[in-house]
């Protein structure tokens, strides 16, 4: 098989699994405002891939790099194909929200309605509402065309108007247009002028008692004179552009790194635009005017035959009368193997406990921290966060543990995208509180989750850790499935009291004893399990390998699962996103399948599992298996060595690889589709499936070295005087 054939493009991959959304959203059997959330879902994922992937293809092509990627395609072909992917999941994306959604939520009393469709009352508090509120809080901007054009905000939504004097031969009003005229190019044409639209878009309008009449913020503006008194409004349309997110920082330079991303942060504001959108139908002076406003060429234009921004309709999702409409609750259920009124410390030394989130509670986590932060036996707490709640019992614990005077470390990755600001913000207040704060390791991303408690008991230090796939953000923790270990084997312990110092000091790498660490070794560490299993198929043993991570696009990786393949190895894989390795290719790939789950939780846990000759192996990791998380980020592959744990992450892993209702199968094309069902085969849906099997325990439970030597230098902050 030829090397182009081998592999499918990353970008392609992507869209696939934005598809898998979308398909949520198409689902009838998804109860209705769930299907809206999937679609809004679908919308804000294409913002980001436009701010990450779309404007990184686009400097490539620009810089006239010609140099095909491992699936064959040039930068140019590679943004052609996937702008032409989007533009028919826009198309998709609309035909979703006007032939399924909006009639089946008119029909359970829901109904959005346009302007000219207000009953009499509503007409009047849509009058009310422009000539009252949005009058006095949206400033419309003039466009002078011999001034500076205005600088759009990313994501923000505006309308954009052409507008002329009203005809009137009072003196007042010539004298109102005289006033007004200097955004004429010339006497005669055509004035633009310039609204940003606030946040809230869904209006509520006076209904029936069972009745949820809705009305869109620009529709009720878009057409009214309130706010340009003496013109006429000629023509108006939506807008709304997208930047370049992704600006790299500049660590060798700066002095503080949470100075260098406030500055990256600002510098995001006018990064140049990858992409506009506009409605459809819009004219033509006013789409040229739009153009000179965003500084987009026409094949980065795109018409929008509806509402733009859909994920602003999610809104609706949130209302607590419309609960009936989505899924019913799933309340996170108590840790069957840790009793909530006993020490944390107590129930982590009898046995090593297995965390699954979101079907349960996330407070076995927050108990760690909150008793820590108390128990006088408590000597220091080390934590890596990446992200955090806004509001968060994580941030507050530590805290208010380095007030009780514990010594505590946090490793803040303030280079994790989107939350740069929150994390600095987070910083500067564990600061301000005592906690000795490292800003990240220079030139990678701290990824990993492990939290470390060091406590003085009687027998000598004890260290009790959490290790996870997923964030300390209780927010996530109930809406992202992952896993996380409570654990104080004293091996453990000390290979993560070791990896602290090696990435918060000058402490050299060193060989651990159980955990494995990127970008150290963790890549040759998954090579040699693979290469394992290969050996033992080739010598007709029994050999498999089950693993479940949200991206598989490393090449070598993917390779070395050929090669396994090939020698007899089964593979079972569950991907929930981009996937470049094409399954089932005879002569490739005959003995790998690939099943992606979308569901009501994001998929966010990484799991792999060895058959290893009968002697199983099992891990956890914070890593999915792509060259930045195994070459750029600290990641850490974690062993689990208790049978009872081993077995519930089995079970967790092998439940979503069987499913059958949410899963579906990879096609060696990069498509999926789903899974057909046998006749007589028992239906599973793996999300539901862990939660029942989460509220079943509950109830029974009674209680409630490398090659190269690499150096991790890490950034510590630098107080400025006029920063203080």
């Amino acid at each position: 098989m030829s090397e182009i054939s081998r592999y499918i493009n990353r970008e392609l991959s992507w869209l696939e699994f934005n598809q898998r959304v979308l398909d949520e959203a198409l689902d009838p059997a998804v109860p209705l405002l769930e299907r809206l959330f999937f679609l809004a879902v679908t919308a804000s994922n294409l913002d980001e891939f436009f701010m990450l992937r779309i404007s990184g293809l686009k400097l490539l092509v620009e810089g006239g790099v010609t140099r095909p990627d491992r699936a064959g395609l040039t930068p140019h072909e590679q943004l052609q194909q996937v702008l032409a992917r989007i533009r028919r999941m826009y198309a998709d994306q609309y035909e979703c929200l006007d032939r399924e959604l909006l009639p089946a939520l008119a029909a359970a009393g829901v109904r959005l309605k346009q302007r000219e469709e207000l009953d009499a009352a509503q007409a009047e508090f849509a009058d009310a509402y422009v000539a009252e509120e949005a009058a006095s809080v949206l400033t419309p901007v003039a466009l002078d065309p011999e001034a500076p054009l205005p600088l759009l905000v990313s994501g923000a939504l505006y309308l954009l108007f052409m507008l002329a004097p009203e005809e009137s031969d009072s003196a007042a009003a010539a004298a109102a247009a005289t006033i007004g005229s200097q955004c004429d190019a010339s006497t005669g044409h055509p004035r633009f002028a310039l609204l940003r639209l606030g946040n809230e878009r869904l209006l509520r309008l006076p209904h029936a008692a069972d009745k949820y009449d809705v009305v869109l913020s620009e529709d009720l503006l878009r057409a009214s004179s309130v706010l340009f008194h003496g013109q006429q409004i000629l023509a108006s349309t939506c807008l709304r552009i997208t930047r370049n997110a992704d600006i790299p920082v500049r660590e060798e330079y700066a002095a503080e790194l949470a100075t260098e991303m406030e500055a990256v942060l600002r510098n995001r504001r006018d990064s140049g635009c990858v992409r506009l959108e506009v409605s459809a139908g819009t004219c033509r002076e006013l789409r040229e005017c739009a153009l000179k406003l965003a500084g987009v060429s026409e094949e980065m234009v795109f018409e929008i035959p509806g509402p733009l921004n859909l994920a602003a309709l999610d809104t609706l999702c949130n209302w607590p009368s419309l609960a009936h409409l989505c899924y019913p609750p799933w309340p996170p259920q108590p840790n069957c193997m840790i009793d909530p009124t006993r020490n944390i410390f107590g129930e982590i030394a009898a046995r090593d406990i297995v965390v699954s989130l979101p079907f349960e509670s996330f407070d076995p986590v927050l108990q760690l921290l909150e008793q820590a932060g108390a128990d006088p036996h408590v000597l220091a707490i080390k934590i890596l966060l990446y992200r955090t709640a806004n509001d968060s019992r994580v941030v507050q614990a530590l805290a208010r543990a380095a007030e009780q005077g514990k010594n505590v470390t946090a490793v803040i990755e303030i280079k994790a995208r989107f939350d740069e600001a929150t994390n600095i913000a987070w910083a500067r207040e564990l600061e301000a509180a005592g906690v000795q704060v490292v800003y990240g390791i220079r030139g990678y991303k701290t990824h990993a989750k492990a939290c470390l408690v060091v406590r003085r008991e009687a027998g000598g230090i004890v260290r009790y850790l959490h290790l996870s796939s997923g964030n300390y953000n209780e927010v996530t923790g109930r809406l992202y499935t992952d896993v996380g270990l409570l654990t104080c084997n004293p091996d453990m312990g000390r290979d993560i009291a070791d990896f602290f110092n090696v990435i918060t000091g000058y402490a050299e790498p060193q060989d651990y004893r159980l955990i494995t660490q990127a970008p150290l070794n963790l890549r040759d560490r998954l090579l040699a399990l693979i290469a394992e299993e290969t050996r033992r198929a080739r010598a007709g043993q029994p050999a498999w390998i089950r693993a479940k991570m949200n991206a598989l696009i490393d090449y070598r990786l993917v390779d070395a699962l050929y090669e396994a393949s090939q020698a007899g190895v089964e593979i079972d894989l569950n991907v929930r996103g981009m996937c470049v390795l094409r399954p089932g290719l005879p002569g490739l790939s005959e003995r790998i399948r690939v099943v992606s789950i979308i569901d009501r939780y994001l998929e966010h846990s990484r799991i792999f599992r060895f058959c290893h000759g009968g002697d199983e192996l099992v891990f956890l990791s914070s890593a999915d298996w792509m060259p930045r998380n195994l070459e750029r980020r600290i990641e850490l592959l974690i062993p689990i060595q208790d049978p009872a744990c081993r077995d519930r992450l089995v079970q967790i892993l092998e439940t979503c690889l069987a499913d059958n209702v949410k899963g579906r199968l990879m096609q060696g094309d990069g498509s999926y589709l789903r899974r057909p069902i046998a006749a007589g085969e028992q239906l599973l849906r793996s999300q539901e499936e862990l939660y029942r099997l989460s509220c079943k325990a509950a109830k029974n439970n009674n209680r409630a070295a490398p090659e190269q030597l690499v150096l991790f230098e890490p950034h510590h902050s630098v107080r400025r005087k006029d920063n203080p």
